[in-house]
């Protein structure tokens, strides 16, 4: 519970408490039919389900080459550190958005994202795919040759795909700190708790990632511009050459 508490306490907009960070999810929650606040509760939620599922795919497509003990302790580091950065990453969350031209970056890196993802699912490729994950036999992503290449490219790999998802999440909802709040609990929780599943899931319905690619692809958009051009909070990269 402490974790939690101090989760959504520091990625509130401002030092809010937590009776005031509840509040806010009160007020936007209570107000989620408003067209608003539905689109950004839904993008959030699309964002937080299609990453964490492609997190678990990569994870698995890399440590597939590798000995069954050996894989399997690959992909267990691999969950668990994603969870450990999500974490991190949502406790400075405040801070980063005010980082110049963080936002800016992030949307090109969410466009990165969006590509390759769109690869995967439009193309896929041959891995051998490993058994603890669904789907990550149309990767298209190289397997590790060894157990410290695997761990390294899972080290890589886990923190800008945890860095994107804070990133899509806060830019999705930053005009609704309650849903940002509940946006980043959800990243946390789906990706410890639920990311094979889902990577499951995704492989059968294959909408679900489409959907999702699309939503990633319009936050990407909106963040490149509002990192451009800046906002009330922030300023932008533009800021830089006047």
């Amino acid at each position: 519970m402490s974790i939690l508490t101090l989760l959504a306490a520091a990625v509130a907009s401002g030092p809010g408490s937590p009776a005031e960070i509840w509040q806010h999810i009160v007020a936007d929650f209570s107000n989620i039919t408003e067209p608003a606040a539905l689109a950004a509760f839904g993008s959030v939620l699309m964002i937080d389900l299609v990453l964490a599922g492609d997190n678990a795919i990569v994870v698995g497509a890399l440590a597939a080459g590798l000995p069954a003990e050996q894989r399997k302790k690959v992909i267990l580091i691999g969950i668990g550190a994603a969870l450990v950065l999500r974490i991190l990453f949502a406790l400075i969350v405040t801070w980063l958005m005010g980082i110049v031209g963080l936002i800016f970056a992030g949307g090109l890196l969410l466009l990165w994202v969006s590509w390759k993802f769109w690869r995967e699912i439009r193309e896929g490729g041959h891995n051998p795919g490993s058994d603890e994950i669904a789907g990550d036999e149309a990767s298209g992503i190289r397997s590790a040759k060894s157990f410290a290449g695997a761990a390294w490219a899972v080290a890589v790999a886990d923190v800008s795909m945890s860095l994107d998802n804070v990133l899509a999440v806060a830019g999705a909802a930053r005009e609704h700190p309650g849903i940002l709040v509940v946006g980043l609990l959800l990243s946390v929780a789906l990706m410890g708790l639920a990311a094979n599943f889902i990577a499951r899931i995704i492989n059968k319905y294959r909408w679900i990632a489409y959907v999702g690619l699309a939503v990633i692809v319009f936050v990407a958009f909106k963040m490149i511009y509002e990192g451009w051009v800046g906002s009330e909070n922030t300023l932008g990269v533009a800021s830089l050459f006047g």
